[in-house]
């Protein structure tokens, strides 16, 4: 397991978006959810404050996942980590998150958060295993995406949690 992570550009965006369309299917059927969200813009993404880097397949150098991090209010949020299900547990996901907390390092964060699923294995349990631990929201840009998430209902499939790790 190879594979070039590189820093996200335009041209990825059509590919990020179906990334992310393929990686919540997976997780659409795991909950058992019959209504979810649409996958994010990959052109949204892109121009969003923080950034996004790409892993690409060893084989053909085609984009096969995503790391997506904010800049919320001058800290670190892990957006959205999307990995295509057919190239899913080799391990892409941790380079990823690795790869980002690297990159969030170097651009001077000293903490970055997330918002997922406590039971769903590679959800909290997973970001545990990155040194992620669960934690409280204190900014203004993390209780809004609790907000956010209840107008979604998103905990109907499951239990929402923050977690965080310092860099």
């Amino acid at each position: 397991m190879n594979g070039v992570i590189r820093p996200g550009v335009s041209e990825d965006a059509e590919v990020l978006q179906a990334i992310e369309a393929h990686a919540d299917a997976l997780l659409i059927d795991s909950l058992g959810a019959p209504e979810w969200p649409p996958a994010g813009d990959g052109a949204e993404r892109l121009g969003a404050p923080g950034f996004v880097l790409v892993v690409e397949d060893p084989e053909d150098s085609s984009p096969i996942g995503f790391v997506h991090v904010l800049d919320a209010d001058g800290h670190a949020h892990l957006e959205q980590l999307s990995v295509l299900p057919s190239s899913g547990r080799q391990g892409y996901g941790r380079r990823l998150v690795d790869a980002a907390l690297d990159e969030a390092r170097e651009r001077g964060y000293t903490r970055m958060s997330l918002r997922t699923y406590a039971e769903i294995p590679w959800n909290a349990p997973f970001y545990a295993s990155c040194g992620f631990l669960e934690s409280i929201p204190e900014t203004p840009f993390q209780r809004g995406l609790v907000d956010t998430e209840a107008s979604l209902s998103l905990d109907r499939y499951g239990r929402r949690v923050q977690m965080t790790v310092e860099l």
